[in-house]
């Protein structure tokens, strides 16, 4: 009689790990497929603020249903994911003179691109080359790397993006440990 509550404890036991392996499992899932995923920057497109190789941390999770200007995003390409700095939002009138960015006519602030603008500079060219006025149609979205001599982005190669495209926004570098930092 001992060997056989033996061995149903042992079953019981086994079926209950078993179970908790299972949710645990598909917990885990969940949260990559829908909530938060790991990325590898490839590319030297978003230098100096991501570098190729970096892990990036993003958030699939859009409450508001909508982007905002500025943020980097993942784009769910054809072949490929890109990260980008999002730059127009549907319906914005997007222009590049001198290598100043102008939306809706209004002059843009991009301290982030102080690094590179200095680095032209010194090259004797322009960060980014002068275009438009375009206007970003309904539903998507204009997108830029912050390494503008070497990003392909919406103005030579992705176009616009649709929303749908967009996987989640870049919280924060993961890896290396030495570089962890927000990228907000």
């Amino acid at each position: 009689m001992e060997v056989c509550n033996l061995k149903s404890n042992q079953k019981k036991e086994l079926v209950s790990w078993a179970k908790t392996l299972i949710i645990g499992v598909a917990i885990a899932f969940i949260v990559k497929s829908f909530l938060f995923a790991r990325y590898v920057v490839d590319g030297a497109s978003m230098e100096p603020t991501l570098h190729d190789h970096e892990k990036i941390f993003v958030n699939k999770l859009n409450f508001n249903d909508r982007y905002n200007r500025g943020e980097i995003v993942i784009i769910n390409g054809k072949e490929k994911n890109y990260v980008k700095r999002l730059i127009g939002l549907p319906g914005d009138t997007i222009q590049v003179k001198n290598d100043q960015l102008f939306i809706n006519g209004v002059l843009s602030k991009e301290s982030y691109l102080s690094h590179n603008l200095k680095l032209a500079k010194e090259m004797g060219s322009q960060l980014t080359d002068d275009f438009g006025p375009i206007k970003v149609p309904n539903n998507k979205y204009f997108v830029m790397g912050d390494n503008r001599l070497v990003s392909m982005d919406s103005r030579n190669g992705l176009g616009f993006i649709l929303k749908d495209e967009i996987v989640g926004q870049s919280e924060f570098v993961i890896y290396p440990f030495s570089q962890i930092r927000n990228t907000k």
